[in-house]
């Protein structure tokens, strides 16, 4: 049996007939400090799993907010290491799980197998690689994840149900449901695609699923949570994080922010 953080927190929901909350916010965005305790504030708002981006300069998948997030974060001198030992600081007072969420070209410039290591010692429990597809992974033995973390795997609104079999196959955790197409940011409306692709996901595999992209509001959460195991939220929260960047008070208002919708995602 899955015993990680991660399948724990989600064995532990559904016993309490609860759906997940997993928020994103971008490591070193405005300050490695502030990040920790952001980290720490998401946590005391009742999140159930902590995604906390890796800053990349050319991050394909992400929208305009996530994409300054990450041009701000290095600009104040984070790195993978320095990532990892926010990792490890929160890890320090903290169980909750926490998902790495980075491309694979920081990672493999740092030693992809070094990293695997390094974020498992630090405390890390999944990692979501946006541009590594599954295939790439089986053809080069160095980029096979191992250890104690969990290969969280992304499916898109446009992945054929044989792919989706073939996807989820080498996942662990959760599945990363890609409500729209595009990149990430908040929207006005969900898409009213994401019960029925759900539905067909589920056929494929037994992992919980988590929906995001573009889910900014209560309302939108206790909806996408009606159908998903977990509702996944990042550019909203990345936003407000921006807005408030110098206020002292910084963690309280994001943790403010979110426990609206991770209150909505739980009573869905």
């Amino acid at each position: 049996m899955n015993s990680t953080r991660i399948a724990r927190r989600f064995q532990d929901l559904a016993a309490k007939g609860q759906k997940g909350f997993v928020a994103y916010i971008t490591a070193g965005d405005p300050g490695f400090a502030e990040t920790l305790a952001i980290s720490h504030a998401l946590e005391a708002a009742g999140v159930d799993i902590l995604e906390l981006g890796i800053p990349f300069s050319d991050p394909l998948a992400d929208g305009p907010t996530i994409q300054a997030a990450s041009g701000r974060a290095l600009a104040a001198g984070m790195t993978v290491r320095r990532a990892l030992e926010l990792v490890r600081a929160f890890r320090d007072k903290s169980e909750l799980p926490l998902v790495l969420f980075t491309y694979l070209n920081p990672i493999y410039s740092y030693g992809f197998e070094k990293f695997l290591t390094d974020a498992t010692a630090a405390g890390a429990d999944g990692l979501l690689i946006l541009d590594l597809p599954p295939e790439e992974a089986g053809q080069n033995a160095e980029l096979v994840a191992a250890g104690g973390l969990d290969p969280i795997r992304l499916i898109a609104p446009t992945t054929p149900p044989s792919r989706m079999a073939t996807i989820s196959a080498t996942g662990r955790g959760f599945i990363y449901y890609v409500s729209r197409e595009g990149v990430t940011g908040e929207q006005t409306s969900l898409s009213d695609t994401i019960a029925a692709r759900v539905a067909e996901l589920r056929q494929h595999t037994a992992l919980p699923i988590a929906v995001g992209f573009g889910i900014s509001t209560p309302e939108q959460s206790a909806a996408v949570a009606h159908d998903a195991d977990a509702v996944v939220v990042g550019s909203a929260i990345v936003r407000r994080i921006a807005e408030n960047a110098t206020a002292p008070d910084l963690a309280q208002r994001i943790g403010d922010f979110v426990r609206p919708l991770v209150q909505a995602a739980h009573s869905a």
